[in-house]
C-alpha cells in the first residue's frame, strides 16, 4: 500500500472518530464553562451515554496522537471556515425579543435585537425566521443560563406546540465565523440535529472552542445584549448536571413546570420580525 493511500485511510478513520467525539461533546455541562464539559446541548444522556462517551475520546485521543506524531493533518488545528454555494445577502432580517423578568424580577422589562445573518448559515437563519413567524418564541422560558458562557432557550411553553418540533431537524451549516459574545447559534444534540433550541454567547473574550465542534452562528446580537447579562441565572446548570431545570421535564409539562418550580426565570414576552 502506497504512502498516500495509508495516509489517507488514517483521515478517514480521524473524521470518523471526530463525528463521535462531536457527540461526546454534546453533553450535560457544569456550572462553570470549561472546554471540555460544558457545551450547548439540546437534551440529556443517560449515565450508561455518558460512559460510552468517555471511552470514545479515550480512543480518539490515542488515534490522534498517533496520527500528529507523524507530521500529519497538522491543517486540523484549527477550524476551517467554509465558503460554499452562492454567497447569500450579507445581512439579513432584524428579530426583536422582548424580554420579561429580566434579572428574575417581575415587572422588569427589555429588548433584545438579533441581526440575522443569512451568509454565514443560510439553513439555520431560514429556521429562525420560520419559529419567530409562527410565534413559536413567545413566552419561552431562558431556562439555561451559565455566566462567562452562555444563555440558552427554545423549547416552548406548550407541550403540544413543542412536540411539533423536537423532531424536525435540519441539516447543519459549515462553520463559517466564530463563536464570539453576542453571537446566535442553534443548541445541537450531534450532527445534523438542530431544531428549535438556541444560545447566545455570552462570554466575553467568546467561546472559539465550539468552532471545531460544528456550531455555526446564525446571526448576533446588535442590540441589548446588556438585557442579555441580566438573564435569570440563579438556578445554575440543568438537572442532571445541576439544580436547574431539567430539559425532558420542559419538554413533557412546559411552562406550568417551569413557573412552578423556576419562577424568576428571564423569558421572550413576544417576538417579531423587523
Amino acid at each position: 500500500m502506497s504512502s498516500f493511500n495509508r495516509i489517507a485511510i488514517v483521515c478517514l478513520c480521524l473524521v470518523q472518530f471526530s463525528c463521535l467525539l462531536t457527540n461526546a461533546f454534546v453533553l450535560p455541562g457544569v456550572s462553570r464553562p470549561s472546554r471540555v464539559a460544558a457545551h450547548p446541548l439540546r437534551e440529556s444522556f443517560s449515565s450508561t451515554e455518558l460512559g460510552g462517551s468517555s471511552r470514545r475520546r479515550e480512543v480518539f485521543g490515542k488515534l490522534r496522537k498517533a496520527v500528529f506524531a507523524g507530521g500529519i493533518l497538522s491543517t486540523f488545528r484549527k477550524p476551517a471556515f467554509a465558503d460554499e454555494g452562492t454567497p447569500a445577502p450579507a445581512s439579513g432580517r432584524v428579530v426583536e425579543f422582548q424580554i420579561g423578568n429580566v434579572g428574575g424580577d417581575e415587572g422588569a422589562t427589555g429588548t433584545v435585537k438579533i441581526q440575522l445573518r443569512p451568509d454565514w448559515a443560510p439553513r439555520g437563519v431560514a429556521r429562525f425566521e420560520q419559529l419567530t413567524e409562527q410565534n413559536f418564541w413567545d413566552s419561552c422560558r431562558i431556562f439555561r443560563v451559565l455566566p462567562g458562557f452562555v444563555s440558552q432557550f427554545g423549547i416552548n411553553g406548550n407541550p403540544d406546540i413543542q412536540s411539533k418540533w423536537r423532531s424536525a431537524s435540519i441539516p447543519d451549516d459549515p462553520v463559517k465565523v466564530s463563536n464570539k459574545r453576542g453571537t446566535v447559534v442553534f443548541a445541537t444534540a450531534g450532527p445534523n440535529t438542530r431544531t428549535s433550541q438556541i444560545f447566545i454567547n455570552i462570554n466575553k473574550n467568546g467561546n472559539d472552542f465550539l468552532d471545531k465542534q460544528g456550531f455555526a452562528p446564525i446571526g448576533e446580537v446588535i442590540e441589548g445584549m446588556d438585557i442579555v447579562d441580566q438573564f435569570y441565572s440563579g438556578y445554575g446548570e440543568g438537572a442532571p448536571a445541576g439544580k436547574g431545570p431539567n430539559q425532558g421535564l420542559i419538554q413533557k409539562q412546559g411552562n406550568s413546570y417551569l413557573e412552578r418550580s423556576f419562577p424568576k426565570l428571564s423569558y421572550i414576552s413576544k417576538a417579531s420580525i423587523k
